[in-house]
C-alpha cells in the first residue's frame, strides 16, 4: 500500500518533467520558409546564421578527416624513418671524444631514488653525457 501511494504520488511529478516532443525534419531541403508573424528579418538572419554554421562545420569536419590525419600519418612514419636513419648514421660514426665536464653540469646535492641514483628520470645514454668522479 505504502509503495502505491508513492507512486500515485509521483507520477503526476514525473509527467510534468518529460521534454515536449519535438517534430524532427530530417529531409535535405533546405529550411521552411517563415511565413506570417514568424517571417521577420531576426527569423531570417538566424536561419542564415544557421544554415552557414552547418556548412563551415561540415567543411571543417571532412578537413580534419581526410586531409590532417593523413598528413599526420605521413609525417610520422617520415619522422620515424628519418629517425631510425639518424641512429644507423650515429653507429657508424667513431666514438666521440671525451667531453670536458663543467661545474655547472649534472649537479647532484643528493641521488635520485632510482636505478644508480646518478641519472635523472629523462637520462638518455646516447645523449646524454656524464663522467663519473674517478
Amino acid at each position: 500500500m505504502f509503495a502505491q501511494r508513492i507512486l500515485a504520488r509521483t507520477a503526476p511529478r514525473m509527467a510534468l518533467r518529460r521534454a515536449p516532443v519535438r517534430a524532427r525534419n530530417y529531409s535535405s531541403e533546405s529550411p521552411k520558409q517563415f511565413a506570417g508573424a514568424e517571417d521577420n528579418e531576426f527569423n531570417r538572419e538566424r536561419a542564415a546564421i544557421q544554415a552557414h554554421a552547418a556548412e563551415s562545420g561540415e567543411f571543417w569536419l571532412k578537413l580534419c578527416k581526410y586531409v590532417a590525419v593523413p598528413c599526420l600519418i605521413v609525417f610520422s612514419l617520415n619522422g620515424y624513418v628519418r629517425w631510425n636513419a639518424h641512429w644507423e648514421h650515429v653507429a657508424h660514426a667513431p666514438p666521440p671524444p671525451d667531453r670536458p665536464e663543467y661545474a655547472y653540469q649534472n649537479i647532484r646535492t643528493k641521488n635520485y631514488f632510482w636505478g644508480d641514483g646518478d641519472k635523472t628520470l629523462f637520462w638518455n645514454d646516447k645523449v646524454n653525457f656524464h663522467k663519473k668522479d674517478e
